[in-house]
């Protein structure tokens, strides 16, 4: 079987990974996806000054202006295209369901994530295996408009900081996005189960 995204960048740190994670950061086998739910305690945009910004990134899957506590969701990770992995969140906020989308490729022996429905927003990642989890950092992102790959500022990036772990049974995640002007900005944690069914 071939070795997932996380596999091919993470190398000998793969296997000091939690027995469980490894479940969820290994291949898929052909004809299967993995879906996981779950609830989270927060999810969510924390700065209403952002709202605007927030609601535009919303149509496009990278993020969403509205924020709840308890907020069920679901996660479908999808082989492809190619030799990536392509992911669907969706949040059952209050009155609104919405959806993220990306999709995570190999560059140069390092993680990039293509963020919304077109990948407009590239973020490369930092992994590190610490006691078990998976940490994962950004830091450098990248905007795409059409044929054009345009570095972001560092005053103008938000840094993502991501914890997956392994806590009394279930996954559970940390997402925090911290603007170097506006702080945290928007995030979300809560636990979640995942198996692996057979695609639709």
């Amino acid at each position: 079987m071939p070795e997932s995204v996380y596999q091919r960048v993470l190398g000998s740190q793969y296997d000091a990974l939690a027995p469980e994670l490894r479940s969820y950061f290994s291949a898929l086998d052909a004809g299967t996806v993995g879906r996981g739910t779950g609830v989270f305690d927060e999810a969510g945009s924390r700065r209403p000054l952002l709202t605007p910004v927030f609601a535009f990134l919303a149509g496009r899957r990278i993020l969403f202006p509205e924020s709840g506590r308890d907020v069920p969701f679901t996660v479908t990770n999808i082989p492809g295209p190619g030799e990536g992995l392509s992911a669907r969140r969706e949040f059952h906020l209050p009155g609104v369901d919405r959806v993220m989308q990306d999709t995570m490729h190999v560059v140069d022996g390092r993680l990039h994530d293509f963020l919304g429905r077109r990948g407009g927003l590239e973020v490369r990642l930092d992994l590190r295996v610490v006691d078990g989890a998976l940490h994962m950092r950004s830091d450098r992102a990248w905007l795409h408009l059409r044929a054009l790959r345009l570095p972001l500022p560092g005053l103008f990036s938000a840094r993502v900081r991501l914890t997956e772990s392994w806590v009394d049974g279930h996954q559970r995640v940390d997402v925090r996005m911290i603007h170097p002007l506006f702080g945290h900005i928007f995030g979300y944690t809560g636990a979640f189960t995942y198996a692996r069914v057979p695609l639709d």
